[in-house]
């Protein structure tokens, strides 16, 4: 438990400020318009579609969208301010691992994502206020976005860990993941194979209300991935001869 130290620092620095509470109130914004838009489509050709495919699968892939766009902002400052503003190096003295502070700060990000995710059951939970549903397809969207966003903070931490500028952090996070998204537009050109490590195709099934085990163990493994990026960075400092 010795990451707590370093998760409750980064909450501080989240909440002392207001990163934060703007993601947080730009992300329940889009995911408000978007749930309203899409449940107006569901309303239109309800008749004719299931609310799975007409309502759910739409919300979740605009979800995917949108987080996309907000998740690099909020992972940009982890290393790269602490290195510019020069406080890196006292965190480095004190009396953790490098994997204890990498964990304790991916940890943070995650959790005000979470908080933000979980805000939103407030719409399907007013839906089903008018209209009754299963609640096993939503349940499964919103544990794919999960699993999308933990894979998308530990991408923006690892880069995050290669410089000093906050905006090139966030820059290059979004290059990293749409370039990763864009890879498998042309199905015909990139093949099965190259399509089965596309992020955001595994993540269609979450969005169609299913729980593949393969997928969750595909997000999992991208996550310890960059967060093992992330550590063999950190340590790269031992041999430049810096702490």
């Amino acid at each position: 438990m010795k990451f707590w130290c370093v998760f409750k620092k980064e909450l501080q620095l989240y909440y002392g400020s207001f990163i934060a509470y703007a993601l947080s109130m730009a992300f329940l914004v889009l995911a408000g318009y978007f749930f309203y838009t899409d449940m107006i489509f569901y309303d239109l050709f309800g008749d004719f579609m299931d609310i799975t495919t007409s309502l759910w699968f739409y919300y979740f892939q605009d979800v995917r969208f949108f987080s996309l766009l907000i998740l690099p902002l909020l992972t940009m400052r982890l290393f790269a301010e602490e290195k510019k503003l020069g406080t890196i190096e006292l965190l480095w003295t004190y009396p953790l691992k490098d994997s204890h502070i990498i964990l304790g700060k991916f940890l943070a990000s995650f959790f005000v994502f979470f908080l933000m995710v979980a805000a939103t059951l407030f719409y399907p939970l007013l839906l089903s206020t008018i209209h009754a549903f299963a609640w096993g397809p939503p349940l499964a969207g919103y544990l794919g976005i999960l699993l999308l966003g933990a894979a998308f903070i530990a991408c923006g931490t690892f880069i995050s860990s290669l410089t000093e500028n906050q905006l090139v952090s966030a820059m290059s996070t979004y290059a990293v993941l749409v370039s990763w998204w864009f890879l498998t537009w042309n199905e015909e050109a990139v093949g099965d194979e190259l399509l089965g490590i596309s992020l955001f195709d595994r993540f269609e099934s979450f969005a169609k209300g299913v729980i593949n085990t393969k997928d969750v163990f595909f997000f999992v493994i991208v996550t310890l991935m960059f967060l093992y990026l992330t550590l063999r960075s950190t340590e790269s400092r031992k041999w430049r001869g810096t702490r």
